[in-house]
């Protein structure tokens, strides 16, 4: 099946800035995108990877990001968790 590599994955860690990471190594700063717009990111990708579990973030990631992913996330990990 073709699908069966959305199964394998169980965790992923991205970064909230939009900057390539050749703009990251050479950045002073981080630009971070907007919390929940992240979060709506994370949510759609959970919907589609059915063993999702581990989710966070890298370079321009911090505690309002962390917490928009898991209030956007919540509901389709908790559902999934129900099927197991």
């Amino acid at each position: 099946m073709a699908s069966r590599w959305r199964e394998r994955i169980g965790g992923l860690r991205v970064n909230a800035s939009r900057k390539s990471h050749a703009e990251l190594d050479a950045a002073e700063s981080l630009d971070a995108c907007d919390p929940q717009e992240l979060g709506a990111e994370f949510r759609q990708l959970s919907e589609r990877l059915p063993r999702l579990a581990v989710l966070g973030g890298c370079c321009g990631t911090d505690q309002h990001h962390v917490a928009a992913i898991a209030r956007a996330t919540l509901p389709v990990l908790w559902e999934a968790l129900q099927r197991l």
